[in-house]
């Protein structure tokens, strides 16, 4: 579990998102790339014209064509999928490409199904909102694993036989992936070895040229905020105004993340139960020190003898903990996480699978995913992050997480099996991006984020030659228009004329 879907897109728990009824004063139905300097076969795809249909309830949507393999531009191509909620003003200022995160997240269904969520009236009145998916994503030329519902359902939810990190348990799970990653190789094909950040971001500046905008600006969530600093690394010349709330470190590695992440959920898990304390339903009793012994026990129980639920499916320690993680997304859904463990405690799992499968994508109604995001996260982070298959250092990590989180960190551990027959080999490198030469970019961070804890805000911020760091001292998942004026005018300033604060404006 690294990176994931912000709470918007992973759930919808708490509100309802509605689409605002935005029209552009004259329809436009095509885009005039902007001339850019690329290599001869690169020049067709830099050159093609974007043909725009109405789509979305007065949005648009256009296809863009890109190279499967950058290298060789010449092998093969594929699309990728954008949805454009036009700008209100009569003369926009450009356009901004938005990334909800993962990596997996679909930028079209964000903007689609919650433009208000995404960006603050500012930003849709001066500009023209662009959500698209990158590639290996949804929408676009995408990575396809188990074709049969019932698969997918095994691999997610079912139960590793074996003590959990036992040499039975890592050769059990190890095969279940091995299996999985076959499946994806004979549905995806050549694309899965082509879904690597570094390629999504190289298909960025391709979509910056073909839109008609000289620079790039763009706001990233979360994994996008990666996307976003890869892009200002391999092309700082034509970095616009970039805004990355909820920054991951790029220099971290797989293990880096699992424990960072593990520390970042164990303090939100801590926050919850200050807080359910003073609320008349909490199920727990006594100090927010004995509250996360009696969880680590229940995750312990339910991995000797899981609850089965009504469909069949047995509720064990890592679906338990997917139910856990999503409301901390959110200080919001905190009621949901009271619920989720009363009514475990009374034995009762049919409200821990319904977030899990909010958290995994999965329609509890019928069974159905709604996207492949749970496939394109695996394929992009296997791609991204090199594993290592030797079991002492997996055990030695899992000790390291189980001291640093003693609650979530045994389930955020052994993460590198996942990984171990992938087909495609990972890259090895974490370098520092520095993005010299750059325009300014900002950087949110939100001290008390689970998913991507303050200190990596802190280290990107501090890595980028023109980063400026934008705190926001509070709970959750980013702070970009989540109703803190601070963070929201900060960052429309900043898109709209540039305005970068003379420190951080602590917010």
């Amino acid at each position: 579990m690294r990176a994931r879907r912000i709470a918007a897109v992973a759930a919808g728990l708490a509100v309802a998102l509605t689409l605002a009824a935005c029209s552009a004063p004259a329809v436009r139905t095509e885009s005039t790339p902007v001339p850019t300097e690329v290599s001869a076969e690169l020049e067709p795809f830099y050159t093609q014209v974007l043909t725009w249909t109405e789509c979305e309830d007065g949005m648009q949507c256009a296809t863009a064509t890109a190279p499967l393999d950058w290298t060789d531009p010449a092998r093969d191509s594929i699309d990728l999928a954008l949805v454009r909620n036009p700008a209100e003003a009569a003369e926009p200022l450009g356009s901004v490409l938005v990334n909800p995160g993962g990596p997996g997240g679909s930028g079209y269904d964000f903007i689609a199904d919650s433009l208000d969520y995404a960006v603050s009236p500012t930003l849709r009145e001066k500009f023209d909102i662009v959500g698209f998916d990158p590639r290996g994503v949804n929408r676009s030329s995408a990575v396809l694993c188990h074709t049969d519902t019932a698969q997918l359902d095994a691999f997610i939810y079912d139960i590793v036989p074996g003590e959990f990190g036992s040499d039975a348990w890592i050769t059990a799970a190890a095969d279940a992936n091995g299996a999985y990653a076959q499946q994806c190789v004979a549905n995806t094909g050549d694309l899965l070895g082509f879904v690597d950040t570094v390629s999504a971001a190289r298909d960025l500046d391709l979509l910056r040229a073909v839109l008609g905008d000289e620079k790039l600006n763009y706001l990233g969530f979360s994994y996008g905020t990666l996307l976003g600093a890869t892009y200002a690394e391999l092309y700082p010349q034509n970095t616009g105004r970039l805004v990355l709330d909820g920054a991951l470190d790029p220099t971290s590695t797989s293990f880096d993340v699992s424990i960072t992440q593990a520390k970042g959920f164990e303090s939100a898990l801590r926050a919850f139960l200050a807080d359910c304390a003073t609320a008349e339903d909490c199920p727990f009793t006594g100090t927010a020190d004995d509250s996360m012994l009696k969880i680590r026990a229940l995750l312990d129980r339910l991995d000797a003898s899981p609850i089965r639920a009504a469909d069949g499916r047995e509720l064990g320690s890592n679906s338990m903990t997917s139910a856990i993680v999503l409301p901390l997304y959110r200080e919001a859904d905190w009621p949901y996480l009271r619920q989720l463990f009363d009514t475990v405690m009374k034995g009762d799992a049919a409200l821990a699978f319904s977030l899990a499968d909010s958290y995994n994508g999965r329609n509890p109604t019928d069974g159905s995913y709604l996207d492949n995001s749970l496939e394109a996260r695996l394929a992009i982070n296997c791609l991204d992050y090199a594993s290592q298959g030797d079991v002492a250092v997996m055990r030695e990590q899992a000790a390291e997480l189980a001291a640093a989180a003693p609650v979530l960190g045994k389930q955020l551990s052994y993460g590198d099996v996942g990984c171990l027959q992938w087909p495609v080999k990972a890259s090895t490198e974490r370098p520092v991006i520095d993005a010299a030469g750059s325009a300014d970019i900002l950087v949110v961070g939100t001290t008390n984020d689970p998913a991507t804890p303050y200190s990596w805000a802190q280290a990107l911020a501090d890595q980028l030659e023109n980063g400026h760091l934008v705190t926001y001292e509070g709970e959750g998942h980013t702070a970009y228009n989540k109703s803190n004026a601070c963070v929201d005018d900060t960052v429309d300033d900043f898109f709209v004329a540039g305005t970068v604060p003379a420190s951080d404006p602590l917010c």
